[in-house]
């Protein structure tokens, strides 16, 4: 096509859109994969990951929304508002399409449940908010078979830019989570510091304190 006309805007806005929320979405799990359990990134107050988190998270949504109902709008192709809900019942590419309803359904879950977040328990929330991972690799899979732009060329280079972040995401993970001490070992290191120097010395009661509980 030489360029952007009244009857491809459409189809432009849903491509666009589709690759700008396949990055964000990965610049999302990349950051809540990297995230340790206080909430916090090397350098970053927790506030600062929270809200950078949420942003991302909600911006991603806002392109999102926009690529699946320029894609309902097309009229180069036929696809109702039921098939990007319900999975694999559209009459135009119904597996890749289907598998575009699945993360699509998956991440409306985890977005209600995170804006309820305080009315539900933590392990609640917890374990439904796990399903963004998994809603992951359906959504690449899906950009990749519903859409031949993303098969090669520099469309390609970005999807797999974006999934060899989110590897490296998961080995950082990993390495840091096998090579951390233990919670109790860390607490029995401490007391032992303590217990080795005066208790009412500046040394023995910082020892206590990264020891005690919190």
């Amino acid at each position: 096509m030489s360029g952007i006309t009244a009857s491809t805007a459409l189809w432009y806005a849903s491509r666009a859109t589709g690759i700008i929320s396949l990055v964000l979405l990965s610049a999302v799990v990349v950051l809540g994969i990297t995230v340790n359990r206080r909430g916090r990134l090397p350098g970053l107050p927790r506030f600062a990951v929270t809200g950078l988190h949420r942003n991302l998270s909600l911006i991603a949504v806002l392109f999102l929304a926009v690529h699946v109902l320029s894609a309902v709008a097309d009229s180069y192709v036929s696809i109702s508002l039921a098939a990007t809900i319900i999975p694999f019942v559209s009459s135009y590419e119904p597996f890749w399409l289907g598998l575009g309803a699945v993360s699509l359904d998956l991440l409306a879950v985890v977005l209600v449940t995170s804006l309820v977040r305080s009315r539900i328990p933590r392990r609640a929330w917890r374990a439904v908010h796990w399903l963004s991972y998994g809603l992951y690799p359906v959504a690449v899979v899906h950009s990749i078979g519903s859409s031949t732009d993303l098969q090669s060329g520099w469309l390609l280079a970005v999807t797999v830019a974006c999934l060899a972040a989110v590897a490296g995401a998961v080995v950082f993970r990993l390495r840091r989570s096998l090579t951390a001490i233990p919670r109790f070992q860390r607490v029995i290191t401490a007391l032992d510091d303590a217990a080795a120097r005066p208790a009412g010395s500046p040394a023995g009661r910082q020892a206590a304190e990264r020891g005690a509980p919190r």
